[in-house]
């Protein structure tokens, strides 16, 4: 069995070395452990740090594609060198490697496919008030939206079965931590989380600049995801609205219309059809979205066993 412990990196050259130090070189159930880097296009010399800290496999990409791509990437270079599991964590040493070996559990256990690492939120004390609402209350989207129960959905810390990454498709070009929970989720693969400890913060985070652009960003992510899998479901529920708007209006005219009134309550008539047709084509799109959405997952199995017999070719 073979773990590898990915770390992508963006100008991490002063906390790699921490992050680096600080990861188990054995883990229990494992023959193997080794280290794989991603140097996102850093500009300082992470490369450089991560070679002299041990790391056995280092990839630089020629310019900064940012947190999703070079997480995507990791994994499918750790997949290519043979990982049963593969570990994730950030270049920033925020997670404490001691907890490696808790995260890979499950999945060595077959009770899961994928670990989210839970920070418990309320005991971190760098996080200020609206943080902490905010965390949770994005973690309580994700999980009404994946169907999981995962407390810390934004927390980078988490391990991956083989299965389980052959499977997961990275669309986001933003971030990855919600949409693999909401992807896990909807593929029927098992999703568990294990309480984690961070070490003290030594860097503000790169990836939240801002708290509202943060906000938007990923509930565009989620919603993407969301109408991938559940398209139908979205448009049949908008389309109720004017559906039943119209409903009542027509009630209402036919009401007036039986009692001799109808000439004075057109206008009701004429809202009510405009409603009724409004309903109908967003009906028509939610299908049309649906069967889309059909023929994305019938690319993404195709996707997946063509994956599968690569690698299998490889090996």
């Amino acid at each position: 069995m073979k773990l590898i412990i990915q770390v992508p990196c963006f100008n991490e050259a002063e906390t790699l070395p921490l992050t680096i130090a600080d990861l188990p070189r054995q883990v229990p159930g494992f023959d193997l452990v080794e280290f794989l880097v991603v140097d996102d296009g850093s500009t300082d010399a992470t490369s450089e740090v991560a070679g002299k800290s041990g790391v056995h496999h280092i990839y630089k990409l020629p310019r900064n594609r940012g947190l999703a791509y070079a997480f995507a990437f990791g994994l499918e270079q750790a997949l290519k060198l043979g990982a049963d599991v593969i570990v994730n964590t950030d270049g920033d040493n925020q997670y404490k490697g001691e907890y490696v070996s808790d995260l890979v559990r499950p999945i060595l256990e077959g009770r899961a496919d994928m670990v989210v690492g839970d920070r418990q939120i309320e005991t971190i004390k760098h996080f200020s008030a609206v943080k902490k609402l905010l965390q949770k209350f994005g973690s309580w989207v994700v999980r009404w939206t994946s169907g999981t129960g995962v407390p810390d959905a934004t927390s980078g810390f988490r391990a991956f079965s083989r299965e389980a990454v052959l499977q997961l498709v990275i669309f986001s070009d933003y971030t990855y931590t919600l949409e693999t929970i909401i992807q896990a989720g909807k593929k029927g693969l098992t999703v568990t989380s294990v309480p984690v400890e961070t070490n003290e913060m030594l860097r503000e985070s790169r990836l939240i600049r801002s708290i509202p652009g943060y906000v938007f960003r990923s509930a565009i992510t989620i919603l993407r995801i969301f109408l991938m899998y559940e398209a139908l479901r979205i448009f049949l529920s908008l389309g109720l609205i004017p559906f039943i708007g119209g409903s009542l209006l027509l009630i209402r005219f036919g009401y007036f219309y039986l009692i001799g009134q109808g000439s004075g309550h057109v206008q009701s008539l004429i809202v009510a059809a405009i409603l009724m047709v409004l309903s109908f084509v967003i009906f028509l799109l939610g299908f049309l979205a649906d069967l889309i959405a059909r023929n994305r997952r019938l690319s993404e199995e195709i996707n997946y066993r063509l994956r599968k017999s690569e690698l299998h070719l490889a090996e």
